[in-house]
Parts: C-alpha cells; sequence; structure tokens
C-alpha cells in the first residue's frame, strides 16, 4: 500500500471528531444522515472505507446514558416521587435524543481516531 502523501495541516481528532467532519482536511462532512458513513469526503476526497467503528460507540451510549438516566430517575423518584406516566414522558425523550447525539458523536471521534492511527502507521491508500 502507498502511504498517504496528500498535504493538509494536522487537525485534532476530538474537534472533528465532535463536529462530524472529515478527519484529514477537516471540512468536509462525515456522515450521510444521522450516523450513517458518508463514502468519500467531498472536499479531499479521503475515501472512507478504511472507517469501521464497530460496537465501540453503541457500548459507551448505553453505559453512560444508562448510568445518567437511570440516575436521574432514581433521583426524581426519591425526592419527588412522581407518577409514572411523568417519567416515562421525561426519560423516554431525554434517553432518545442523548442516545442520538452522543452515538453520533462518539462515532466521529472514534473514527477520526483511527484515521490518525492509520495515517500514522502508512495504512491508507493514496488518493
Amino acid at each position: 500500500m502507498n502511504q498517504d502523501s496528500a498535504h493538509y495541516p494536522p487537525v485534532d481528532p476530538f474537534k472533528t471528531g465532535l463536529a462530524a467532519c472529515c478527519p484529514r482536511c477537516g471540512q468536509g462532512k462525515l456522515f450521510d444522515g444521522l450516523v450513517k458513513v458518508k463514502p468519500r469526503c467531498v472536499n479531499c476526497g479521503l475515501d472512507y472505507s478504511f472507517a469501521d467503528s464497530g460496537d465501540g460507540p453503541a457500548v459507551f451510549v448505553i453505559l453512560i446514558i444508562g448510568f445518567l438516566v437511570v440516575g436521574l430517575a432514581l433521583w426524581a423518584e426519591v425526592n419527588f416521587a412522581p407518577p409514572v406516566w411523568l417519567h416515562i414522558l421525561l426519560w423516554g425523550p431525554l434517553t432518545i435524543v442523548l442516545s442520538l447525539f452522543l452515538l453520533r458523536t462518539l462515532k466521529g471521534v472514534l473514527i477520526a481516531l483511527q484515521f490518525r492511527n492509520n495515517a500514522a502507521e502508512g495504512k491508507l491508500d493514496r488518493d
């Protein structure tokens, strides 16, 4: 395989991952829709076929959001004792919104870190 010899200034993988931007140029969008990765960057042409975040983001989302929402629900139950329907109205939408936001964010960060690792090891094809 040839090393990626494109001349792009280094970008912070956490900033580009959080912004869901291309891990090489930091300009193009990473996702096509909510969490589906685009085939390539429209700005620099980087092929995203290397990007495989696997189940990592989903596991982190389950652990983080589960801890947060269950903790808040238990705190609300102990302090205010709201009815069950209010728990459903509060925690259901909150869980869905936070999970989707965090899934997209963590997936972007893991793909950016994967790109950085692959680029450092020279595993990326030349465009």
